[in-house]
């Protein structure tokens, strides 16, 4: 259906914003109440809903955030079925280890370019959730346990994006830290953590980069489900940040759809269903729903549409060939030197080489869900050494698709070990063990990977181990090899990437933007992840990551910020602009850095505050800057940072506001928050009076003496700093709802046959008989995650064929009012709903 160039509607008065939201305001004083309320919701899985009467456009919208996932026309419903080709880029938790944000920027445009050819004009894309556990499935889409990493590089990759005239959705927003249960299950956060750790990556993406759309998580957020929180979406977001665009839902996280609307959410996706279309129009013939709050919504939707239209060219075609360079530069830039005792590497040819482990040849370069990649090739690590000339012999070693040893591939692989002067261990996680839709269970390796690794160092003492995964796993063997390079999920073009690290063609320069631990059990937060079915506790309050473990003095793998080169870097001339600070400008550091060693490289440069003793319990040092700064041999730079007041600021929850204590805090520079090379003092002395410091030394004294080993923290005191009784954490009382789980009913006779229905039609649609990698993982993640979808989201993604009035007569039926619930869902079938 043809609706018209909207492009036609805005292009004659100009470019100035003013003269388009002029433009903007004429359309919606032509739309009626159900044109308004239709705008509000998605046509389908993926595009808006189009009005032709206005020429008014759908515009499409689809999966990143590592490349494009446009599902090709005709997919499932579940919008996980295979996609156009695309260039698949290093996942997040990759692109954040480069610690570069010229870097995420050049992805971002580049995805963005792929758009246009495919007529995509919103990326759903970035994710910033903190990385609050190791276990959370989707940690490898997201960029940091740090706050201020994520959001300055979720800012580069929105900058990058928007640049070529495609929108981003910003997600998800927010304290969506767990896979399992994320769709009914409330994150219980203090005001300080939710300040501090979770919000900041948000706030200085929206403020920095202006992303057109920001994605409202499932979950509920301390009672309130996230799409109808207006304290999250609009007093903060929106009023406090300045958010002009519009919060758009997660697909089937709309609750109530009227009262999304009044907190601040635009557009809910998916569509296809006219339920919540009509709650909209009776909430405003009703009066339960003010007109201005939905004018303000469409609007909104308008000016996203209307921003799109500009950019869309007919016959747009991106350099794929040239994407697929980038993708591979890409990786090598992100990699991380983990280890590198004897400088084993580079390997030092013509040496005896064994490459072992089948992850060699058959790479696991991305995540699983739905950012599901199609790439347009994929290189390999095996190829590209066999085409340097190298001389090397190889052996798969395990089966990627099994925990326990085929004692003929170790046998094979052992032997080679012997024979070789070194050895290159492709070992990581299979794609069954990370994944959207669930969490991990425990943070091992497959159990014949470590028992390989650890056979082969009593024959070989030479052995790098090239480590492929979205996340931190343990290491029993770290002692036993003598290199570690870690690749994390390295996008298409990785293999080339880890061949030409290991050779010493490319210098790695990733750091961690993550800490390693040592084992589960030294998480401060393993104890309260994931929980559920009613809650989850953030009782670790803001000591997440680094935070914890550094303030704690607790051991670890490898610390956040960590990470080697093939040369050498020296830190020195280490100068504040000022000594003291009795207002706030900003304070400017300068540090000098230089290569001291033999070849080129590039050194990631971290500054953390240090902060005065406080009545207040406070990390031991936090980052509040970072450059990646290239070098050739015998050069040095001078690297400046910029601090302002959010610096040396935590956030008072007894007055809601953001508060500098006066006293002497120091300036660390360092190569990561463990290895600090320079400090200086500076004494903030702010005039006026300090106001009131919250003290927990009383009632909540673990946290001001975190333990090494007892990682209960008593729910008395985690009340104290949340500053009310916590919610009740056992399983949801009463009869069943509508955010009653598929995984609720299903052990019903009607609920046997829903789950039963809704499985047949979402594997096979997604699975089908190609029984590829890719198509395996899908189906493990569906498994996983259907039984944990609450009823409603089931009508909403089922496009149209399931109401939620057929969902309230089901609920009627479960509950044991059984003539009523079949009249109610007869009464609601799609036909009868459509013909009143």
């Amino acid at each position: 259906m043809k609706t018209g160039n909207l492009r036609d509607r805005f292009e004659p008065l100009g470019s100035r914003k003013e003269a388009r939201s002029m433009k903007v305001k004429e359309i919606l004083a032509q739309m009626s109440l159900e044109e308004k309320a239709g705008l509000c919701s998605g046509k389908d899985m993926w595009r808006t809903k189009a009005l032709e009467r206005l020429k008014i456009p759908a515009i499409t919208v689809s999966d990143g955030p590592h490349g494009l996932r446009k599902q090709q026309e005709g997919g499932d419903n579940l919008g996980l079925a295979d996609s156009v080709p695309a260039t698949c880029f290093p996942t997040a938790g990759a692109l954040a280890a480069s610690w570069d944000r010229s870097l995420l920027a050049e992805v971002g445009a580049a995805i963005a370019r792929e758009c246009l050819q495919e007529k995509v004009s919103v990326l759903l894309a970035p994710g910033v959730n903190i990385k609050r556990s190791p276990l959370c499935g989707r940690n490898f889409e997201y960029y940091s346990e740090d706050p201020f990493l994520a959001g300055e590089l979720a800012a580069a990759f929105i900058e990058g994006v928007q640049s070529q005239g495609v929108g981003t959705s910003l997600k998800h927003f927010a304290a969506n830290n767990q896979e399992h249960l994320r769709m009914t299950v409330d994150a219980v956060v203090d005001e300080r953590a939710l300040r501090e750790i979770y919000l900041p990556a948000f706030e200085k993406a929206v403020k920095k980069a202006k992303p057109w759309t920001v994605m409202a998580a499932y979950n509920k957020l301390n009672g309130t489900y996230c799409s109808e929180h207006r304290q999250l979406l609009t007093e903060i977001l929106k009023e406090e940040w300045g958010h002009e665009g519009l919060v758009v839902t997660d697909w089937g996280a709309c609750n109530d759809r009227v009262e999304g609307l009044q907190a601040g959410q635009e557009l809910e996706m998916p569509g296809g269903g006219l339920d919540n279309d009509r709650s909209i129009v009776e909430g405003v013939k009703s009066g339960s729903l003010d007109i201005a709050v939905l004018d303000a919504a469409v609007e909104r939707i308008l000016g996203l549409i209307e921003k799109s239209a500009r950019n869309m060219q007919e016959d747009y075609r991106c350099d794929l060939e040239a994407h697929h360079d980038l993708a591979r530069y890409a990786s090598a830039r992100s990699a991380v030197l983990l280890k590198n005792e004897d400088s084993i590497l580079p390997l030092k040819p013509p040496g005896r080489l064994g490459v072992i482990g089948e992850l060699a040849a058959n790479p696991r370069y991305q995540g699983s869900g739905s950012s599901l990649i199609n790439p347009t090739r994929v290189d390999t690590a095996l190829e590209h050494l066999k085409g340097q000339g190298l001389e090397f012999r190889f052996a798969p070693g395990y089966d990627l698709k099994r925990n326990n040893p085929d004692e003929e591939l170790m046998g094979e692989a052992l032997k080679i070990a012997a024979e070789s002067g070194t050895i290159a261990f492709f070992a990581g996680l299979p794609d069954t063990y990370e994944s959207e839709g669930f969490d991990r269970e425990h943070m091992r390796l497959p159990h014949n990977q470590n028992i390989l690794i650890e056979r082969i160092a009593k024959v070989n003492a030479n052995i790098v181990v090239v480590l492929w995964g979205g996340a931190p796993v343990e290491m029993p063997w770290v002692n036993q090899v003598k290199g570690i390079l870690n690749m994390y999920l390295p996008g298409q073009g990785g293999g080339r990437a880890a061949a030409d690290l290991l050779l010493g063609k490319t210098n790695p320069s990733g750091k961690l933007a993550e800490t390693y631990p040592r084992r589960l059990r030294d998480c401060l937060s393993s104890a309260y992840f994931p929980e559920g079915p009613r809650t989850v506790e953030y009782r670790e309050s803001i000591f997440v990551g680094y935070r914890y473990f550094d303030t704690a003095g607790k051991e670890v793998l490898f610390p956040f910020g960590h990470g080697l080169s093939y040369t050498r870097f020296a830190y020195s001339d280490m100068i504040l602009s000022r000594a003291g600070v009795n207002d706030f400008g900003q304070l400017k550091v300068s540090v000098k850095v230089k290569n001291t060693g033999e070849i080129p490289g590039a050194e990631v440069v971290q500054l953390y505050v240090e902060p005065p003793p406080s009545k207040i319990f406070k990390a031991a040092r936090e980052l509040k800057g970072f450059a990646k700064v290239a070098l050739n041999p015998g050069e040095e730079k001078k690297v400046e940072f910029m601090l302002d007041e959010r610096s040396f600021a935590y956030y008072n929850a007894v007055v809601a506001d953001w508060h500098i204590e006066n006293g002497p805090y120091h300036i660390l520079v360092g190569a990561s928050s463990r290895d600090i090379r320079l400090r200086e003092r500076v004494i903030v002395d702010l005039p006026g009076e300090e106001g009131e410091v919250p003290d927990y030394r009383r009632t909540a004294p673990y946290y001001y003496h975190l333990p090494g080993e007892d990682m209960q923290i008593p729910g008395e005191q985690f009340a104290a700093v949340y500053g009310r009784p916590l919610p009740d954490k056992g399983a949801v009382q009463g009869g069943f709802t509508r955010n009653s789980t598929l995984g609720d009913i299903k052990d019903t006779f009607p609920g046997k046959i829903l789950y039963r229905e809704i499985y047949k039609r979402a594997i096979p649609e997604t699975v089908g008989e190609d029984k590829d990698s890719r198509r395996e993982v899908t189906k493990n993640m569906l498994e996983k995650m259907l039984p944990q979808l609450p009823l409603r989201s089931v009508a909403t993604s089922s496009g149209g064929m399931l109401t939620l009035g057929m969902v309230d007569g089901l609920i009627l039926i479960l509950n044991g009012r059984r003539v009523k619930g079949l009249l109610k869902v007869f009464r609601s079938l799609p036909g009868k709903q459509l013909g009143k």
